[in-house]
């Protein structure tokens, strides 16, 4: 496969991912802002910041509020990684490699974007937040289906699963961090009433509080919860799922083409890492040091990745 074809599908499934996961995060911010009251502002911050985002929102000259940092983040043009923009970088990307993909998975995508495009045509209120997030989240699993359903499980398969988990990996890592980066008051919060709340909004936003509860029985903790996000390989969005499909993923390939490039043991070291350590060792260490090592490390793999492959030839 050319590389220029790779790299389109692997973009592709990594734009589609982030709509979704933009999503989530938006989410996550919208839940916890609703228990601080007058101090929202501080959650909306972090979902800027987390997004790594910062600096672009800051360019806007625009306050840190509610509708500012929504329609920023799913629907202005000018923001890169927005919903909107993500959403035709992802059908352009289907447009460069239409003959890769079935038919099916060509019209959910281009479906998803006309769907979007009319949903996010207009500034967002409040009332219709809950309502657009979840026509996003809906989009992206149509063309997850399509691609489950209708494509071959050959190198254009893997590359297009391969994008996927990288951004997915990313989205769990960022959506953890909001909740180390400013969302408790002070130190005294932690292991209160408010911390819990916003815990328990995290696991929503990452689609995992009923499979939590199945697990743990309602048996809520911080200690838990991060260790389901990152350690658990029964949760498809956990660190260590997403390493772990990315592992086997990356082996269909070597066997394909006949050599194991760099990216593999990067993979490997990353997976191993993760399958030995503890939530226990995880947080002596620290988490949102653990969570940004894990953010450095997965784009060191998608950038080698991207190099063996030739994405750009």
């Amino acid at each position: 496969m050319l590389g220029k074809t790779a790299g389109g599908l692997f973009w592709m499934f990594r734009y589609l991912e982030r709509s979704e996961n933009t999503a989530r995060l938006v989410d996550s911010g919208f839940r916890m802002a609703l228990t601080r009251g007058e101090e929202a502002s501080d959650e909306w911050a972090s979902v800027v910041a987390t997004a790594g985002l910062e600096n672009e929102f800051k360019a806007t000259g625009m306050a840190v509020e509610p509708s500012n940092v929504v329609n920023f983040l799913l629907r202005d043009k000018d923001n890169p990684s927005s919903v909107l923009s993500v959403m035709e970088s992802a059908r352009n990307n289907a447009r460069l490699v239409r003959t890769a993909l079935t038919r099916e998975v060509w019209e959910a995508v281009n479906d998803s974007w006309i769907t979007l495009s009319e949903a996010l045509s207009n500034r967002i209120k409040e009332t219709e937040l809950p309502a657009l997030l979840g026509t996003i989240r809906q989009q992206s699993a149509l063309v997850r289906g399509a691609l489950h359903g209708t494509m071959l499980r050959n190198d254009i398969y893997n590359f297009s699963r391969i994008g996927t988990f990288v951004e997915r990996a990313d989205s769990t890592a960022r959506i953890v961090d909001v909740k180390y980066f400013v969302l408790l008051p002070s130190a005294s919060f932690v292991g209160s009433s408010l911390d819990n709340v916003q815990w328990e909004s995290i696991l929503r936003s990452a689609s995992g509080e009923r499979a939590f509860r199945w697990l743990y029985e309602g048996d809520v903790s911080p200690g838990k919860i991060t260790d389901f996000l990152i350690l658990d390989p029964r949760m498809p969005r956990s660190f260590a799922y997403c390493y772990d499909k990315i592992v086997r993923n990356l082996s269909y390939l070597s066997g394909e083409y006949g050599v194991e490039p760099a990216s593999c043991e990067i993979a490997h070291e990353i997976r191993d890492r993760l399958s030995s350590c503890t939530i226990d060792t995880i947080f002596e260490y620290g988490l949102h040091e653990f969570v940004q090592g894990f953010l450095r490390d997965n784009a060191k793999f998608a950038t080698q990745f991207e190099s063996d492959y030739r994405f750009i030839e």
